[in-house]
């Protein structure tokens, strides 16, 4: 059997290709092709080298399988698929997932979030994803499984949109540990012909690409390691504030806060409070064009099971739906419902979740000072409010699209102050991209504000917490019993 591949490498492109170093970083704005030009290498040397072992990582398996795979199954191996050049297998208990070749090479698929499958073997090549997601630790140990030595070079291969210039990628290409390639629109021959003049997809996506501001065009349009003048939570660090995702005890109060929208994105953010008071929030809901009572139906579907279903035969039974299916909740019920103010939504969202909801503190200043004061890393090296990784439930195609931030660890970059026409700070927030923000400091503003103008210090704020081990270990100390969650 034999496949035909075609593919035109342009600019960074055909140096990727042509390098071999052993740690190469394409970096650039987005729609530039840098994720589709490192499929297409291991695609490329997968089919050229019998035998060989690569593997296609992200921070997350889910994320993977939404993006970088189908990129891959459409655009590179398409044809390859199709004929039984290679074949997908979707893993078993002792084997990670892959792409199989008929030459015997393989292409492993995972995420770092399940690390022990993926990384138990050895690799000749490696390409990490949104590598800007990853710690330096995640791409060393990643560094460290290649030795597979079935290919002349071993090679590990990362795509990125630019980040902040402190990011230790941006740091480790400038102390010349990686080798960085700036890839440009002009390197992406569906957006930019030969002469250098957009096609007319080309242009739709710069279009979008130009309705950017700030920090977000300066990464995306520009392509340039940025940083956001006037950052509102200047202190934030995706190291110290972003943690992997881990069971939360069940004696752990939950709280969930939400900011409502329809155009603009409908916010869910669950968070849970750990017995040293520091807040995690564990899941989210951050979707556009879907109404409140689906909102509502979602969220419940993601909190309870059926216990005992109502015997029903029909394949289209939903459980969830039925009134005679006896139905458990399969986490603690939220302590609060904490909503902003609108009456109807606040009804709506009421009567189809059957819980009673909480109005926001909406004070802006003093929401914003204890957000600022939690994210503070304390003596103990963690700080009082974390964002767990994965905690989108599902991506917003139409916002990805539109390059809008997803989630609300991606709000934070954006987040800044308005400026004055002198050029002098306003003492409130650009008003934009902002419905995570909002909705995290309800959720602060809910545990540390008394009244509307006082700090109450976090609960447990006074000692140090003691060192402990898996999920308390990494956010704080779990004593056993403590306070429990009210019953809804």
């Amino acid at each position: 059997m034999t496949t035909t591949v075609r593919y035109e490498p342009r600019g960074a492109a055909v140096e990727l290709f042509r390098t071999r170093e052993s740690e190469v970083v394409i970096s650039g704005p987005a729609g530039t092709g840098k994720s589709l030009v490192c499929l297409y290498r291991l695609h490329l040397a997968a089919l050229s080298h019998p035998g060989i072992r690569c593997l296609i990582v992200r921070k997350t398996a889910v994320s993977l399988g939404s993006t970088t795979l189908v990129t891959f199954e459409q655009k590179v191996a398409r044809e390859a698929l199709a004929n039984g050049v290679v074949t997908w297998f979707g893993g078993s208990p002792r084997e990670a997932a892959s792409y199989r070749y008929a030459n015997g090479s393989r292409i492993i698929v995972g995420g770092m979030d399940k690390a022990e499958k993926v990384m138990s073997a050895e690799y000749d090549l490696a390409f990490a994803d949104e590598a800007t997601e990853l710690t330096v630790t995640d791409w060393e140990y990643i560094g460290t499984r290649l030795r597979n030595g079935a290919l002349p070079w071993q090679q590990q291969l990362a795509a990125c949109n630019p980040s902040q210039p402190k990011h230790w990628i941006k740091q480790r290409c400038d102390r010349g540990g990686a080798r960085m390639l700036t890839s440009r629109h002009s390197d992406n021959p569906a957006y930019v012909r030969a002469d250098g003049s957009l096609t007319a997809r080309g242009a739709d996506y710069m279009a979008k690409l130009n309705a950017l501001t700030g920090v977000r065009a300066l990464r995306l349009r520009d392509g340039i390691w940025a940083a956001a003048e006037g950052l509102v939570y200047g202190g934030w660090s995706d190291a110290a504030h972003l943690v992997e995702p881990a069971p939360i005890p069940k004696e752990w109060p939950r709280w969930w806060v939400v900011d409502f929208g329809f155009t603009n994105p409908f916010v869910l953010q669950c968070w849970a409070e750990d017995p040293d008071g520091r807040l995690i929030m564990y899941r989210e809901i951050y979707r556009t064009q879907r109404l409140v009572e689906d909102h509502a139906r979602d969220i419940l579907r993601l909190v309870r099971t059926c216990a005992q279903c109502c015997g029903s035969k029909r394949e289209a039974h939903d459980c969830q739906a039925c009134e005679a299916c006896r139905l458990e909740w399969t986490e603690p019920r939220p302590q609060a419902v904490i909503c902003d103010h609108d009456a109807e939504d606040r009804a709506t969202l009421e009567r189809h979740l059957g819980l009673a909801t909480t109005p926001a503190k909406k004070g802006k200043s003093t929401g914003i000072q204890a957000a600022q004061g939690r994210l503070k890393v304390a003596g103990d090296g963690r700080p009082r409010l974390m964002l767990m990784r994965g905690a989108l439930v599902e991506r917003d195609q139409a916002l990805d699209e539109a390059k809008k931030p997803c989630s609300t660890e991606e709000e934070v970059p954006s987040y800044v102050w308005a400026v004055k026409p002198g050029g002098e700070e306003k003492e409130e927030p650009v008003k934009r991209d902002d419905h995570g923000m909002d909705a995290m400091r309800y959720m602060v503003a809910q545990r540390d504000l008394v009244g509307d103008t006082r700090v109450s210090s976090p609960a447990g704020a006074r000692q140090a917490p003691r060192a402990g081990t898996g999920v308390a270990g990494r956010y704080g100390r779990h004593i056993s019993g403590g306070a429990g969650p009210r019953r809804a």
